[in-house]
């Protein structure tokens, strides 16, 4: 293109020499030929090849002189051809008219109705149907304004530029011939067969094929318009399919929105990343994850997030946060029905999770979302109420269609703990414990535990008092079972089956030590449970822990009853003397 600047500066010089009359009349130029200083320009020669007819008509373009018929010029490789070329010799101004096409040795191509050219300002119009093809590359509108010194091409009334089977269509655009730069700007659309790019204003790289976007800008998938990507500021390589997001940015795949500070995506592999308040919501799964940093991979239909991540379940009526140092989410197909997915949702070290009926703690948990799984590993820790469960493993099962928990199962070192009375703070606690546990809730408390294996129980035996009709605790049950059921209900646990090997004995509370209420491994916890749903984001929530008063009246008495009666026995022995 740069030729054709040159063609039309030096094109006065040959044709000064041959016009021996001036014109009176100057041509009327368009205000975009003022816009810099003029300049004189002196250079080569350009030849005339050739014209059928050469003349100057008082009739005709105000009597300036012109050629018409096939012209042809040509200048250092470079080949104008119009029907007709009319020169304003006093101005140093020419205009071709009718099929005008400047060929040039780089292999571009220009086409037009009509162009002009002001060799004082070096700069140049082309009209009507305008085309300029270029190795790679075809740009289409109805006015185009070029400038040779800036090697500035714009055009403001619409136009579109094919290249590489994108098709690039904006109200304006300017391109820089030296640097290859198009910015387009005012309703840009970028079309081709994978995907369409919507914008207020982009730049393209034609080197690098690459696109920076300034201002709000969409990019749409043709085969899935549901997966889009949004940012205000951005750019795109539309070779390698990678995009680079800074501000107010967005990604939509698979039903899922992916935001953040920083983003980057790969359309072809499918994976993208984001830093900083990094959020990926999951509208279908009612759950949205935060973080740092996060990471997603599209095919796999898998994400995962670290820097302080945390999950949100979303539910009607009580919703469950987990929380680690590093959060999965992925879904896989249904292997009963493979036209359906099951989600998943993993959190490894520290994991947490709150749910206002239950609470948990543990080094990693598992959780299928959508049958209501969860597996939590390493000494892992629930609390329901006023009762805590611990063991090497325990699994979770949630009515995920009414939302509530319907059991925990406990595998190896199982172990209960609830307060016998949650309105006191006396240390009395009903223990059950053995190799395997099944607690069972209703309504959303622990309602029964099944126990297998080694299973002892330590419960507080209440009945009411006939006379006061107050209840009264009457000792404590120390049974040892191959199985045991025990009811937990009324703030008070009931052992109501005790099978293989059975011994239960009861003891007032005049005959049991205090040492003998508790299990050697008796770990019942308050300083780690988590109160309210932003204690998912500590270690420990690291709460004063409850002191418990020990209330051994009965059995102090009693002691000091068997005491006195023993040393009055001993008063009554006759005693030895030395003699």
């Amino acid at each position: 293109m740069k030729y054709l600047f040159v063609f039309f500066l030096f094109i006065s010089a040959t044709i000064f020499a041959q016009i021996p009359t001036e014109p009176k009349v100057p041509v009327v130029k368009d205000a975009f030929f003022n816009q810099s200083k003029t300049q004189q320009a002196t250079a080569e020669k350009v030849h005339h090849t050739h014209s059928d007819k050469f003349g100057r008509d008082p009739l005709r373009y105000e009597g300036n002189p012109f050629f018409e018929g096939n012209v042809q010029f040509d200048h250092q490789g470079s080949v104008l051809t119009a029907d007709i070329v009319i020169l304003y010799q006093e101005q140093n101004f020419v205009k071709a008219i009718g099929n005008v096409t400047l060929r040039n040795p780089d292999g571009s191509v220009i086409t037009s109705g009509e162009m002009e050219y002001d060799g004082n300002t070096q700069k140049g119009i082309a009209r009507k149907n305008v085309v300029l093809t270029d190795p790679g590359q075809t740009i289409k509108t109805e006015i185009l304004y070029y400038d040779r010194l800036s090697n500035n091409a714009y055009f403001n009334t619409g136009g579109t530029i094919s290249k590489d089977g994108n098709v690039m269509y904006t109200k304006s655009a300017n391109y820089d011939l030296t640097s290859r730069l198009i910015d387009f700007t005012g309703n840009v659309k970028i079309d081709n067969a994978e995907y369409t790019v919507e914008g207020v204003n982009i730049i393209q790289n034609q080197n690098t094929n690459t696109a920076t976007f300034n201002g709000p800008t969409t990019i749409i998938n043709k085969k899935n318009s549901a997966n889009q990507i949004y940012t205000e500021k951005g750019t795109y390589n539309m070779n390698s399919k990678e995009v680079y997001l800074k501000k107010n940015s967005r990604i939509n795949y698979n039903g899922k929105i992916l935001t953040g500070d920083d983003l980057y995506f790969n359309q072809i592999t499918g994976f993208g990343t984001g830093k900083g308040n990094v959020t990926l919501r999951d509208p279908e799964e009612k759950r949205y994850m935060k973080g740092g940093y996060g990471e997603i991979f599209e095919k796999k239909d898998s994400a995962m997030m670290t820097d302080k991540p945390y999950a949100v379940k979303i539910l009607e009526k009580d919703s469950m946060y987990f929380s680690a140092e590093r959060i999965l989410a992925y879904q896989n197909i249904d292997t009963q029905d493979p036209l359906k997915k099951k989600s998943f949702l993993r959190a490894y070290k520290k994991s947490r999770m709150f749910k206002s009926n239950i609470q948990v703690r543990a080094d990693s948990l598992s959780f299928n979302e959508t049958d209501g799984i969860m597996n939590l590993f390493g000494k892992p820790i629930a609390w329901s109420g006023e009762k805590q469960v611990t063991g090497d493993k325990i699994e979770a099962y949630f009515d995920t269609q009414n939302e509530f928990i319907d059991s925990l199962r406990v595998i190896g070192n199982a172990f209960a703990i609830t307060k016998a009375d949650s309105l006191n703070k006396k240390d009395e606690f009903n223990q059950v414990k053995g190799k395997l546990m099944t607690v069972y809730y209703k309504n959303n408390e622990v309602n029964l535990a099944k126990v297998i294996g080694n299973a002892q129980a330590i419960t507080y035996a209440d009945e009411p008092n006939e006379k006061t009709k107050e209840v009264e605790r009457i000792g404590v049950a120390l049974s040892t079972c191959g199985t045991i059921e025990a009811l937990f209900e009324d703030r008070k646990v009931q052992v109501i089956s005790c099978n293989i090997g059975a011994n239960t004995d009861i003891y007032p509370m005049s005959q049991i030590a205090r040492e003998k209420r508790f299990f050697p491994d008796f770990n019942w916890n308050t300083k780690d449970r988590l109160r309210k749903w932003q204690d998912i984001f500590l270690d420990s929530p690291a709460y004063q822990e409850v002191k418990y008063e020990s209330d051994d009246t009965l059995f102090d008495a009693a002691r000091k009853t068997i005491d006195d009666a023993k040393a009055k026995e001993e008063a009554k022995k006759p005693k030895r003397v030395r003699k």
